[in-house]
């Protein structure tokens, strides 16, 4: 089963190779493995994904959570996310195909970022499943060259809302606490 998995991890060196060493020590072929920076400079967000059964990637998930570099490991098997990949391909084709070609890409909603005499470089960013149905479309023109980024993955802001409330639940022992200080509720309308 396909399972992306996204991880809150110190910007400091070595930690991406202690996380791809955890992976392939289990045994686990990394289909795509991102990393990038956050809006904290002193934390990147690492995305990965992996095709692996449930039991052992549990095992794999929590011995994640364990490493002293981690900061807050998710996976979005159950959850609402958005998930992009970029691919820059570059097609040879000459001026007389090269309408066809455009005219593919727009379907895709990507972008020509660069024409040459023959050949020219198209960008598109969407899910695995887009990329590889325009990969498809334009193989038969020649594609000279392939460059992809690897998927990178968010939780949908009502999904976000949703952890943030389970984590406060998981902090103060599934009760709501009472405050003084809590903002008065918005009155009923008179009924």
């Amino acid at each position: 089963m396909r399972h992306v998995i996204s991880a809150l991890v110190m910007n400091e060196p070595g930690v991406l190779s202690l996380v791809a060493g955890l992976f392939s020590a289990r045994g686990f072929n990394i289909d795509s493995l991102v990393v990038g920076r956050t809006e904290n400079p002193e934390l990147s967000r690492m995305t990965v994904v992996v095709d692996a059964d449930e039991n052992t990637l549990e095992q794999v998930r929590k011995q994640l959570g364990k490493l002293v570099p981690v900061v807050k490991v998710r996976d979005f098997k159950e959850a609402a996310y958005i998930e992009r990949d970029l691919a820059l391909i570059s097609v040879g084709v000459g001026p007389e195909k090269r309408a066809e070609v455009i005219e593919i890409v727009n379907l895709f909603r990507g972008k020509v970022v660069d024409i040459a005499k023959n050949s020219l470089i198209v960008e598109l960013t969407g899910t695995e499943q887009k990329i590889e149905a325009l990969i498809d479309l334009l193989n038969p023109y020649g594609i000279k060259e392939l460059a992809r980024t690897g998927v990178i993955a968010m939780a949908r802001g009502t999904q976000a809302a949703k952890d943030e409330a389970a984590e406060k639940a998981d902090k103060t022992g599934g009760k709501r606490k009472r405050s003084l200080d809590a903002p008065a509720a918005a009155a009923l309308p008179p009924s």
